[in-house]
């Protein structure tokens, strides 16, 4: 008889308790442990069972857990008889940064406090335990005031280790979940600078020079770079999506998907869900699964973009939104299941987000929306470069998840950008002028970095256009661009799959140079000229597509001012 499959639960317990559905991931208890790592950062796309595993690694250990091996029997961990007798040995700290989702420095600072508080209270019998002094009741009373002071606040987990290590003689485990949630939204709402010191000055003394630490494990979704948050800890040993360690702990392997499918009556969809599902990499290891869009398949049967929409997305869409032609350009490959190359930096330097493609493109993948389907060796390259990877989306899911973005894009315009694919298809020149002036209007200064002010870069809003004629014409039509001009030229080609049914149809994108053109009817005259001068239909009449069903169009914009002819 099948499992019951119960969606969002974080507790390990509560899992093994009920009986719920769960796959064994109590190995990486064992290969943690016989690591001998004094501070582990292991970084996975959210929904990944990063907590799940934080929780299982909390009550093997926790003294708070003692007497418990009723919840590890018959698992893979429980079948070693020396870790059986580990279990519920040692003082552990466990916390978690996963709400810590404050728009502004204070709020978060609050947050973490209470973070802090809490974790105080559930010690307290410690004041009365006869192992502190008068001062540490005093620093003990400090951290359960109203307010606590920016010393008393970062040298907290430092004293509460030393504080359990003196009641039970045995030195502590720290756990903290999603560190690095704050971080992003920091860097989203504007205040990174005055986190990073309070975060570095906290990590420094509880994870650095903390004499009564046994072991930690951190967890998130990027590895924040080093000089941001972790330029003391030179004892960190970090595990990324690129790392074979730890790699199939977080995720289901394929053979565990299949035998879940099996098990829940599902055997005849082993195909669709890998792909839909499949095509997370870990190191060397293919094939890995995100656990919850798994759980909600075998809970619901139906497929949907159960990961991708577990969260706002706000920073990806930032990013894409505001990325520049570079950044849209490669992003136009990815939608077409294509493959971009580029280089990668697994530290996350948030505050070079805005200006750094690499940065991004590293982002994406930690994030999970990228997978890396080759790279080039050290070995192959000159001394001194950075080796190149091969990068593509994910999977379906993720696929689908970015069409939905970009249709978000136009959200507020929906109706005229609707009219205006329309009035394209129909060939409607006056229609298409309506509309596309309305929508440049209205969603002009969106794509817009905040840098500078609406109109100075407008082939921002250019290249988000296309993404959405892209996402919304597919269907129907193979999309390319030539981009060959740079700055202020975008030539899009709309080659029908159905010729007999649709037009193919040419968009020469063009700013309006006032040194060379009076108006911007001559604007439009040197984008269709320069359609002629170059032969785009050429290719477009050797595939057998008539003359006479091929269209072609200038857009001159000035501004947000837009003139189609």
């Amino acid at each position: 008889m099948a499992r019951t499959v119960a969606i969002g639960i974080q507790s390990f317990d509560k899992v093994i308790v009920n009986n719920y559905f769960y796959i064994d991931k109590t190995s990486f208890i064992k290969e943690w442990w016989e690591s001998g790592d004094d501070v582990t950062l292991i970084t996975r796309p959210r929904r990944f069972g990063k907590t799940l595993n934080m929780s299982m690694l909390e009550q093997f250990f926790s003294v708070d857990y003692a007497g418990r091996g009723d919840l590890f029997e018959g698992l893979d961990i429980w079948k070693d008889a020396g870790y059986r007798e580990l279990q519920g040995t040692y003082p552990v700290i466990s916390l978690s940064f996963a709400r810590v989702k404050e728009m502004n420095y204070a709020d978060t600072r609050e947050r973490i406090c209470q973070i802090i508080r809490n974790l105080y209270i559930k010690y307290s019998f410690l004041k009365e335990s006869g192992v502190l002094g008068e001062a540490d009741k005093a620093y003990f009373d400090r951290i359960l005031a109203e307010k606590i002071s920016n010393p008393d606040l970062t040298a907290s987990l430092y004293q509460i280790s030393e504080y359990l290590c003196r009641y039970y003689g045995k030195k502590v485990i720290i756990l903290l979940d999603e560190y690095d949630t704050p971080m992003q939204e920091a860097y989203v709402d504007g205040y990174w600078n005055e986190l990073v010191g309070l975060t570095r000055s906290m990590f420094n003394s509880a994870f650095k020079t903390n004499p009564w630490l046994e072991r930690a494990v951190m967890t998130g979704i990027t590895r924040v770079s080093k000089e941001s948050i972790f330029s003391d800890l030179n004892n960190l040993e970090v595990v990324t999506t690129t790392s074979d360690k730890y790699a199939t702990a977080f995720g289901f392997t394929e053979e565990e998907v299949f035998t879940a499918l099996e098990e829940c009556g599902y055997p005849e969809e082993k195909e669709k869900v890998k792909s839909w599902y499949d095509g997370f990499i870990f190191g060397t290891h293919k094939d890995i699964y995100n656990p919850w869009s798994i759980l909600n398949f075998l809970d619901k049967g139906k497929y949907g973009t159960y990961w991708a929409n577990t969260s706002s997305n706000s920073l990806v869409g930032k990013l894409l939104r505001e990325g520049d032609r570079r950044i849209k350009e490669k992003f136009e490959t990815l939608l077409r299941g294509e493959s971009i190359q580029s280089m990668i930096d697994e530290q996350i330097v948030y505050n070079q987000l805005d200006g750094n493609e690499r940065a991004v493109w590293s982002l994406l993948l930690a994030s999970g929306y990228l997978k890396v389907l080759s790279y080039e060796s050290y070995l192959d390259i000159p001394e001194g470069t950075q080796p190149k990877y091969e990068l593509a989306l994910t999977n379906l899911e993720v696929r689908m998840m970015f069409q939905n973005m970009i249709r978000d894009w136009f959200t507020e315009v929906e109706a005229d950008y609707n009219d205006f694919i329309t009035a394209l298809l129909q060939g409607d020149k006056k229609a298409m002028n309506a509309y596309m002036n309305r929508v440049a209007l209205n969603t002009f200064s969106y794509f817009d970095t905040g840098k500078k002010s609406s109109g100075e870069e407008p082939e921002r809003f250019y290249h988000g256009f296309v993404l959405g004629l892209i996402v919304d014409l597919q269907p129907r039509y193979v999309i390319t661009s030539n981009r060959e001009s740079g700055f202020g030229r975008y030539d899009v080609m709309l080659e029908p799959k159905d010729p007999g049914k649709d037009d193919a149809i040419i968009l020469e994108f063009k700013v309006h140079d006032p040194d060379d053109e009076e108006t911007l009817k001559d604007t439009v005259q040197d984008a269709l000229e320069q359609i002629e001068r170059k032969q785009y239909a050429a290719q477009l009449i050797a595939r057998g597509i008539p003359k006479e069903h091929i269209r072609s169009y200038g857009f001159a914009f000035q501004g947000k001012k837009v003139l189609i002819g």
